[in-house]
C-alpha cells in the first residue's frame, strides 16, 4: 500500500510535465519501478534520499523549461503527508438489489454467511481497500468498503465480484449501484429500517444487519469505520421501528410469499388447499407461522431431519404438521396444491422434467400447482413455468403483494427519513471526530520524546550517586509539567461530534497543531506502517 501512496504523490508532482505526466499516470510504483523518462529508463525507488537524488539528476539533465516544471517534485516530501493525511478514506457501497438486478444475477453473486469472513479478507487484500463488510440476502448483495480511492476501489471490488461469480464486469456494471460516504450511510440506515425492502418495514433485514456485525467481530478487515457504520445502522433500525408505526401491518418475505399464494388461489379454497413447505429453517418456519395466521391448520413439511419439524410442531400446538424426509419430496409435491421452497440448496430441487411427471393439482384450485420459491439461489428452475399445470413465483414476484396501503407506507417512510437524516448527521460527526485521534497520539508521543531527552540530560548532570527517591521525584516532576502543558491542547482536540460548531473548531485546532509540531509526517508514516503490516497479514 505504501507503494501506492508514493506513486500517487509522485504522479501529482509530475503534473505539468507532459513527457512524465502521461507515463506516470495510473502507474503504481514498486520499490524498484522502472519508468521511461527523458533520461532514459530509470528506477524510481521509495527511499526518500534516493528519490531526492533522482530529482536532482533530472533537473540537471532536462531542458530549462522541463527543469522549471520538474522542480515541482521538490514538493513531494511535504505534499505527500499534507495531501494524504488530510484526505479521508471514503465509505463506498457497491451493490445489486431486487430493485436493480434480476434474481438470476443475484443468486450467482450471493455469498453464504459462512463465507463472509473469507470475503472480507480477500476484499481487504485489494490495493485500495482498508475495511470491508458483506450484506448478502435473498433481495440484495451489497459490499461496503472503506476505500483509499473511490474510483480505484470500486474498480477493484467490481473485478473481484466478477471473478467470484463468473459474471462479466460489464454486466455487473449495468445492474450495480454505487453510493459514497453520506449517501452510503443513508442507504444502510434505510436498509436497516426496512425502507429499502420489497415489503416496507419488514423486520427480517434488521436481523440480517445484526448478523453482519456478529459475523464480523474479530475478523481482520471489519474495522472501526465499517463496524461503526453497521452498529449505528442497527440503532437506526430499532429507533425507526420504535418511534414510527412502520412495522404495523408490514410483512416479511415469508409473509409476502404466503399472501401471494393466497392471492393466486380461489378464495373458497384457502382453507382446503394442500400446503407443502420444503425446508424447516428460519424462512420455512416463518412460512408455516404465516400460513397458520391465515387459517391453514394442516400442512406437510419436507426437511433433511425431523428434529426441526418436531420443534416447530411443539412451538405451534393445535396445527397438524406432517414430517416427510427429503427423499419423499417429489411424492409429497404430487399430493400438494401449493409448494413453498426455502432451502439453502445451490442447485434446483425441481426441474421441468420433475414437474411434468406430477399429477395435476386439485380441481378446486383449477388444477394448476403453485410453486412459491423464496430461496436464493432458486430451488425451482424457471423452466418449470413451461409446464401447463404449474406456475412458479420467486422473490421478484412478491412485488404484487406490496401494492396496498401506499399512502400509509409513504407517511411512515417520511417519519422514518427524518430519523435517518438525524442519525446520518450524528454518524458523520462521529467519523469526523475520529480524525483527531492520530494527532492526540502523536502529540503525546512528541511531548514524551522531549521529556525523556531533557530528563536524560538532567540526570547526567546530577551524576551517578543520585538516589532512587530523587530520581523518581525528578521523573514525576517532568511528567507533571508535560501533562499540565498538554491539558489545554488535549481538551481542544477532544470532541464527541454532537456539536457541529465545536467539531469544526476541533478540526481547525487539529490542523494547527499538526502544522506547528510537524505531526502530519509522523501520521503518514504510521498509516503506511499499518497498511504494510495489514497487507502482510
Amino acid at each position: 500500500r505504501s507503494e501506492i501512496w508514493v506513486s500517487m504523490a509522485v504522479s501529482n508532482a509530475f503534473v505539468g510535465c507532459p513527457k512524465l505526466e502521461t507515463l506516470l499516470n495510473h502507474h503504481t510504483l514498486s520499490s524498484t519501478s522502472t519508468l521511461q523518462t527523458p533520461l532514459g529508463l530509470i528506477g524510481v525507488p521509495r527511499n526518500n534520499r534516493t528519490r531526492r537524488g533522482l530529482i536532482h539528476r533530472a533537473r540537471c539533465e532536462l531542458s530549462p523549461s522541463e527543469s522549471a516544471t520538474i522542480s515541482a517534485l521538490e514538493q513531494l516530501k511535504n505534499s505527500a503527508p499534507d495531501r494524504y493525511t488530510k484526505e479521508r478514506s471514503s465509505i463506498v457501497v457497491i451493490g445489486l438489489s431486487i430493485h436493480t438486478a434480476p434474481v438470476e444475477m443475484r443468486e450467482k453473486l450471493a455469498i453464504p454467511e459462512a463465507e463472509w469472513p473469507r470475503a472480507i479478507g480477500e476484499l481487504c487484500g485489494l490495493n485500495h481497500i482498508e475495511e470491508a463488510a458483506v450484506l448478502s440476502t435473498c433481495n440484495r448483495m451489497e459490499i461496503y468498503v472503506l476505500a483509499l480511492s473511490q474510483h480505484r476501489g470500486v474498480k477493484e471490488v467490481t473485478e473481484w465480484m466478477s471473478k467470484t461469480s463468473g459474471i462479466p464486469v460489464s454486466e455487473i456494471c449495468q445492474h450495480r449501484f454505487l453510493l459514497y460516504n453520506k449517501d452510503a450511510t443513508q442507504h444502510i440506515f434505510e436498509v436497516s429500517a426496512g425502507l429499502d425492502s420489497l415489503v416496507l418495514g419488514e423486520g427480517q433485514i434488521l436481523a440480517q444487519v445484526k448478523q453482519v456485525v456478529k459475523v464480523g467481530q474479530g475478523v481482520n478487515g471489519f474495522g472501526r469505520n465499517i463496524s461503526g457504520l453497521f452498529k449505528h445502522a442497527i440503532t437506526v433500525g430499532k429507533r425507526v421501528r420504535t418511534e414510527t408505526n412502520i412495522a404495523a401491518g408490514a410483512v416479511s418475505v415469508s409473509s409476502a410469499a404466503v399472501e401471494l399464494a393466497l392471492m393466486k388461489l380461489p378464495e373458497s379454497s384457502h382453507a382446503s388447499a394442500r400446503m407443502l413447505i420444503i425446508g424447516a429453517g428460519k424462512m420455512g418456519k416463518l412460512v408455516i407461522k404465516h400460513l397458520v395466521a391465515k387459517g391453514c391448520n394442516k400442512m406437510v413439511v419436507v426437511n433433511r431431519s425431523e428434529e426441526r419439524v418436531t420443534a416447530i410442531r411443539e412451538e405451534i400446538p393445535g396445527v397438524e404438521i406432517t414430517y416427510r424426509p427429503l427423499d419423499e419430496m417429489l411424492a409429497s409435491a404430487a399430493e400438494a396444491d401449493v409448494v413453498f421452497t426455502s432451502t439453502a440448496s445451490e442447485s434446483p430441487l425441481f426441474s421441468k422434467e420433475h414437474v411434468e411427471t406430477l399429477p395435476p393439482a386439485s380441481p378446486e384450485i383449477g388444477g394448476v400447482r403453485l410453486f412459491v420459491d423464496i430461496s436464493v439461489p432458486r430451488n425451482v428452475g424457471s423452466c418449470v413455468n413451461e409446464v401447463e399445470t404449474a406456475r412458479v413465483y420467486n422473490v421478484d414476484d412478491l412485488k404484487e403483494v406490496v401494492a396496498a396501503n401506499k399512502e400509509d407506507r409513504l407517511r411512515k417512510a417520511m417519519e422514518a427519513q427524518t430519523i435517518i437524516a438525524e442519525e446520518s448527521n450524528q454518524f458523520e460527526a462521529w467519523r469526523d471526530s475520529l480524525e483527531t485521534v492520530p494527532t492526540i497520539k502523536k502529540l503525546r508521543a512528541y511531548a514524551e520524546r522531549i521529556r525523556m531527552a531533557e530528563l536524560e540530560k538532567c540526570m547526567s548532570k546530577m551524576g551517578d550517586d543520585i538516589n532512587k527517591k530523587t530520581t523518581r521525584a525528578v521523573d514525576d516532576l517532568s511528567r507533571g509539567i508535560v501533562n499540565r502543558f498538554l491539558h489545554g491542547p488535549m481538551q481542544h482536540l477532544r470532541c464527541d461530534g454532537s456539536d457541529s460548531r465545536t467539531l469544526s473548531e476541533t478540526l481547525e485546532n487539529m490542523h494547527a497543531l499538526n502544522r506547528m509540531y510537524g505531526l502530519e509526517k509522523d501520521i503518514l508514516e504510521e498509516k503506511l506502517k499499518a497498511m504494510t503490516s495489514g497487507q502482510q497479514k
